[in-house]
């Protein structure tokens, strides 16, 4: 790489000419100009006592070293009913890796390790991914037949996954337009991944099996904020059920993203919905990234059908480099290979996403592919270059590199450097098309990275396992007579008890709209407060306290009663749940007591205002015109909650306050 040219200075440059603003600064005239297309696959899980198509206990789980057993397998990809393999199976097939599973007796059987056929498909789940079908508005489809889909990355034993569409051609209503849904489907989940590491896979098979719902929109989205919107609203009607497992693992997103002149990019297993917006956003700059970039390539490389990479095994003395990945690589005998990639001067650190280059691309499949864990590459253009300049020359010498030229540096066991130099070459041609089809998994900080090539149509075929089940409309009419009351109206419900908008998205999340009507119905409770000790009060308490084991929201009507039953005035309800949260099962007398609650003859508040106002003056604690009011209020709060309302309290206050106003200084 010449001196005159500045890897920092190129990433600040391109980053500018792809037009990267953050996205709280971005309009919705900014994704038009991108021509920004997104859509959302949804998944659930059910809430059925066994699995899909075994008898085991569903949504049991234990801990990634409490197992009886270990399977290994190795997977191989298989010829699709046309005679095609699909790229996704292939790609996984180069990796070799040894796929490992760990069996606990008591949530797998033969099913789920391949060694006995289906049962017969979970009624039970059925009904409830009708019943939601029902609730998206799709059409049930007449006859379900269940399917295989690939699944070559190990997740699945048997090498596929048994899915099967249940409704088709349905919609949801956003604020500002309508979605279309594709369809929604029942399936079989995965298992989850313990650990990946080189050419090693681990799995626990309890998840396994577990019944689960995938909804499918349109790519109708415009805007990252309407991914996120119509994320929420299908993960609100799949919970406003009451059919689906709630909690960690239980759901999660993908979604395809598009801009003009791009493809169709699959982000895999968005875990929290909050996190679409950023990822959407930095998905679409990176592929307007690689459409200049191969508009560059397009330009130099007149030939690309021609163009190719060059490597050598580098064998010159490195032993005095203080890199740590390169000396660990060393001392485990691996090779170092410099691979030439002609006329890409400035592509390897051209921007993509916040932090990241088109070396980060490369980088990406050399760990899913060749099973190269990071970091796994040092390049040209590195902004913090590993090689001295003498190592620098050697490099471009052996390699017989030409100025416009850009190189990198891999290290690699013998057996892993043709897959290595196989995916750099690979990578590097895709590039002249711009942007590839394939799936890439969110990250944290809201950037992706390569996951596996995006699967082809040639992965599903017919369950040969697997009768095709008649829907009868009498079940259909049997389902829809009991359906919930539909989101679009819960929503209208809150707004009509006037609760703070701030509390909608836990109230629908958790679903206790049914729980808030029973208790405004059966109590008379206001219904604005109601909503904020549930919407703002409780969550809170979730999210600094442990649950007790047998707390559930069910719980909170009875509390409610308990409070009726007792003459006490509902806001004590405030204080008592965050004991009750902790320990359900403390009798009412104790919840009482660990609340600090003491029977309060409300006929003393006149005479404790007088004494209160007499001591708040003596102390001279403030001359402002509501500190007396605020003081005195804070220390009757404790004393009279339960008894009256503190809105009762504050107007006994403010009347005292009138009746015994201090004569102004003269």
């Amino acid at each position: 790489m010449s001196k005159d040219f500045d890897p920092a200075h190129n990433y600040k440059k391109t980053r500018k000419h792809v037009g990267y603003i953050e996205r709280h600064v971005a309009r919705p005239d900014t994704y038009e100009k991108l021509g920004f297309k997104c859509g959302l696959e949804v998944h659930q899980q059910l809430k059925t006592e066994q699995k899909l198509f075994c008898r085991c206990p569903a949504g049991i789980y234990h801990d990634f070293n409490d197992f009886d057993a270990e399977l290994i397998r190795h997977m191989r990809p298989t010829l699709s009913e046309m005679g095609t393999y699909d790229g996704t199976a292939l790609m996984e097939f180069k990796t070799r890796k040894n796929i490992t599973y760990r069996i606990k007796n008591d949530t797998t059987c033969t099913y789920e390790i391949d060694d006995t056929p289906p049962f017969r498909v979970n009624r039970e789940a059925l009904n409830y991914a009708i019943e939601i079908a029902l609730m998206l508005k799709t059409n049930i489809v007449g006859e379900l037949h269940i399917t295989r889909k690939q699944y070559l990355d190990g997740s699945i034993p048997t090498g596929f996954q048994r899915t099967a569409i249940v409704g088709i051609e349905g919609e949801i209503v956003l604020k500002d337009k309508r979605i279309r849904i594709i369809q929604l489907s029942l399936e079989e989940d995965a298992c989850r991944e313990i650990s990946d590491i080189r050419h090693e896979r681990i799995y626990s098979t309890d998840r396994l099996g577990i019944p689960l719902i995938e909804t499918v929109t349109y790519p109708d989205l415009t805007t990252p904020e309407q991914a996120r919107d119509a994320g929420l609203f299908i993960r609100f009607l799949n919970r406003s059920s009451g059919r689906v497992r709630t909690g960690i693992g239980s759901g999660r997103q993908d979604v395809n993203v598009s801009i003009a002149g791009g493809t169709r990019v699959e982000i895999k297993g968005v875990s929290h919905i909050r996190n679409i917006p950023e990822l959407t956003h930095n998905e679409a700059f990176r592929q307007k990234a690689l459409l200049l970039i191969k508009n560059l390539l397009q330009e130099r490389i007149l030939e690309p059908e021609k163009w190719n990479i060059r490597y050598r095994t580098i064998n010159f003395d490195v032993s005095d480099i203080q890199y740590t990945p390169i000396r660990n690589a060393m001392e485990k005998g691996w090779k170092l290979v410099a691979v030439n990639l002609p006329k890409f001067r400035g592509v390897l650190s051209f921007f993509t996403q916040p932090g990241k280059s088109f070396a980060d691309e490369i980088s990406g499949r050399l760990k899913v592919i060749a099973c190269l864990e990071y970091p796994n590459m040092i390049h040209s253009e590195d902004q913090m270059p590993v090689f001295d300049e003498k190592l620098l020359e050697k490099r471009s010498k052996i390699l017989g590199s030409k100025p416009e030229d850009a190189q990198l540096v891999f290290w690699a066991p013998e057996e892993d450097i043709h897959t290595a130099v196989e995916t750099i070459a690979e990578r590097c041609r895709l590039a002249f098309l711009g942007v590839p089809n394939e799936t890439r998994q969110a990250l944290a900080d809201g950037n992706t990275d390569f996951e596996r090539v995006l699967p082809g149509a040639d992965r599903m075929y017919p369950d040969t396992d697997s009768a095709p089940i008649p829907i009868k409309e009498e079940l259909i009419d049997k389902i829809r007579r009991g359906l919930p009351i539909n989101l679009e109206n819960r929503i209208a419900q809150l707004e009509n008890w006037k609760i703070p908008s701030h509390c909608f998205n836990y109230i629908l999340r958790n679903n206790l709209s049914p729980l808030m009507e029973r208790i405004i119905t059966d109590f008379n409770i206001e219904s604005i407060f109601l909503g904020t000790l549930l919407g703002q009060r409780l969550k809170y308490i979730e999210g600094h306290h442990e649950a007790g084991p047998e707390f559930n929201y069910d719980s909170i009507y009875h509390l409610f009663r308990l409070v009726r039953e007792r003459d006490l005035h509902p806001e004590i309800i405030s204080l008592l749940l965050p004991v009750h949260y902790r320990y359900p099962r403390l009798d009412f007398d104790s919840l009482l007591n660990s609340a600090g609650y003491k029977n309060y003859n409300v006929k003393k508040i006149p005479a404790d205002i007088s004494e209160l106002k007499r001591i708040f003056h003596n102390l001279k604690k403030s001359i402002h015109p509501l500190a007396e009011y605020n003081w005195i209020m804070g220390q009757l709060r404790p004393a009279v909650l339960g008894n009256i309302s503190l809105s009762e309290l504050s107007k006994i206050v403010r009347e005292e306050q009138s009746k015994h106003k201090e004569p102004a200084d003269v």
